[in-house]
């Protein structure tokens, strides 16, 4: 099972740098390495992963979910949301069914982001 799958949301596809920069004061985000000094990276992935969502006319965090169920012995995920219409961003990510090319290309967009650490095809 993996634990948070979609980066605390950063691979939804909806935040960005000014989202970020709003965040409200307290928030732990806004202290935390993926939110500032890693947030180029982390939405540089997320834009990588768009090319994938479209053509399976997924969410790009569908397409972060498919990913991490992907993985060879990965039965299930830990997904968190605030509101329940995050939900429906994601609740179809069990039905896209990633190809050995959308495997490539998404290895290739997490290697050229600079995000994360760790293998990145599985």
């Amino acid at each position: 099972m993996v634990y948070s799958p979609l980066q605390s949301g950063l691979l939804t596809g909806t935040f960005s740098a000014e989202r970020v920069a709003g965040l409200p004061p307290g928030d732990w985000r806004a202290a935390h390495h993926d939110f500032t000094t890693g947030l180029p990276a982390n939405l540089r992935l997320a834009e990588g992963l768009r090319p994938v969502a479209d053509r399976h006319g997924a969410t790009v965090a569908e397409t972060a979910l498919a990913w991490a169920l992907a993985w060879p012995g990965i039965t299930g995920a830990i997904v968190g949301a605030r509101k329940p219409a995050q939900v429906d961003g994601w609740a179809g990510a069990g039905s896209v069914e990633l190809t050995p090319s959308d495997l490539e290309e998404i290895s290739s967009a997490i290697t050229a982001s600079g995000a994360g650490s760790g293998p990145v095809r599985p």
